[in-house]
């Protein structure tokens, strides 16, 4: 079992920058490659990068590519999302997601889930 709690959202104005953090519990969360979903009001769950569980190895989706980076510390438990020149289309729950094995951009994959954090970019 592994909980997930996401921090760091909030309002930015276009262009701007933000660190969304993803804290896990259970002393195995080297073994879980961790995802990071975001939907906006109206539209589905979108993939937005993952990370996989012990390399470092990163997948973004294409439009957040050489914006946005995907890291993590296993010594703390928490993976971390770095937003940067952040668009107002972009407003939208993030999430992270837990698998045990690898990563994907499918969000069926994924068994645990965060409760999202808003984050809102204003134009």
């Amino acid at each position: 079992q592994v909980q997930l709690v996401e921090s760091g959202g909030g309002l930015v104005q276009a262009g701007g920058s933000l660190r969304l953090s993803c804290a896990a519990s259970g002393r195995t969360f080297s073994s879980y490659a961790v995802g990071w979903f975001r939907q906006a009001p109206g539209k589905e769950r979108e993939f937005v990068g993952a990370i996989s569980r012990t390399d470092g190895t990163t997948a973004y989706a294409g439009s957040v590519q050489g914006r946005f980076t995907i890291s993590r510390d296993n010594a703390k438990n928490t993976v971390y999302l770095q937003m940067n020149r952040l668009k107002p289309e972009e407003t939208a729950i993030y999430y992270c997601a837990a698998n045990w094995g690898t990563y994907s951009d499918s969000a069926k994959v994924y068994d645990y889930w965060g409760q999202g954090t808003q984050v809102t970019v204003s134009s």
